[in-house]
């Protein structure tokens, strides 16, 4: 099928949501606390639908399973990226993901390495970002006692930041953050603190993941070496935020165009996800043009081996990785 296959995201209300994802994306959306948009995502917690094309009506889950030649005929039971749009509101729990061996036997899905693109941060905002912790008895020990304050590392951020999070790393988005989220397929996460919030449905506070954090936590955190490269193509600037071997699952990208034309050519990937993030232009496919803008959010296939954008645009490009 040589054509992008357009997505339907699917919304998740969240405690700490908020409005931007109504506001500044233009999504249609019935509540005005989001906080998740699941914008490429074959996920059984929130397919996205295909909107375009002989797979129109189809979830992605479907297309995966019914129709793998999109994909080069690539391996594995799920689809195994999920691309989201995350609006913090209010600090997120603070959480840590199992790899995939932990995830397998206790979850019965992919365990959950994902990366943040910065979209926009509030003056002040920060992150949730790996522990001090030296060794894991000091870690249990802190956890048990609710060392919070000794335990967090705390980090400024700001709007076109880019952190990696492996499986491991403690983490959460702290408030006034919006970020393009690329992760692995899966929904496991073990929550660690969650500010002894209530929910507001149940009445209750939110269920902790004590021992499963201990469990897989990485002790002691380190932050990635990240080569981050930047390279032209056509009038686009290319930005390489992570690729493997230092992220197997996954290789993620921005690509910047300010007036002009840029055309891509695949190189090894069987298949492409593209979220954009501003501006608007026409994305080219064997001579059809079509018009993208803002919160669009395609994959271009296996069968489209190159692809021409025009116009303003900032798109998070990603790819499958090796493994």
């Amino acid at each position: 099928m040589s054509e992008p296959l357009f997505l339907e995201p699917v919304f998740h209300e969240k405690i700490w949501g908020g409005k931007k994802l109504a506001t500044e994306f233009g999504y249609q959306i019935p509540s005005d606390q989001t906080g998740e948009c699941w914008a490429i995502s074959a996920h059984p917690h929130g397919p996205a639908t295909v909107k375009n094309g002989p797979y129109k009506g189809l979830t992605l889950n479907q297309v995966w399973d019914q129709h793998r030649e999109a994909f080069g005929d690539a391996k594995g039971d799920v689809f195994p990226l999920l691309t989201k749009i995350l609006d913090a509101n209010d600090d997120l729990s603070v959480q840590v993901h199992p790899d995939d061996a932990y995830a397998a036997e206790h979850e019965h899905e992919l365990g959950k390495t994902e990366c943040w693109y910065v979209i926009s941060a509030e003056p002040g905002a920060e992150l949730y970002y790996g522990h001090n912790a030296k060794t894991h008895e000091e870690l249990a020990d802190w956890i048990n006692h609710g060392q919070w304050q000794k335990l967090f590392r705390r980090v400024p951020v700001k709007a076109g930041d880019f952190y990696y999070v492996p499986s491991g790393t403690i983490h959460a988005l702290g408030k006034g953050i919006v970020v393009l989220e690329t992760q692995q397929s899966s929904d496991t996460t073990y929550r660690l603190y969650d500010f002894d919030r209530v929910d507001k449905k149940t009445g209750q506070k939110r269920e902790l993941h004590l021992k499963q954090s201990i469990d897989v936590t990485t002790v002691p955190h380190q932050d990635p070496k990240l080569n981050i490269e930047k390279t032209q193509v056509g009038d686009a600037e290319v930005t390489t935020y992570v690729k493997p071997p230092v992220s197997p699952h996954f290789s993620v990208y921005q690509w910047q165009l300010n007036g002009g034309t840029a055309t891509f050519n695949r190189q090894s990937a069987p298949y492409t996800l593209a979220s954009v993030l501003k501006g608007e232009g026409t994305l080219d496919v064997d001579g059809t043009e079509y018009k993208i803008k803002k919160g669009d959010h395609f994959i271009l296939p296996y069968q489209v081996k190159d692809w021409t954008l025009k116009g303003n645009l900032q798109i998070i490009a990603s790819e499958p990785g090796e493994d």
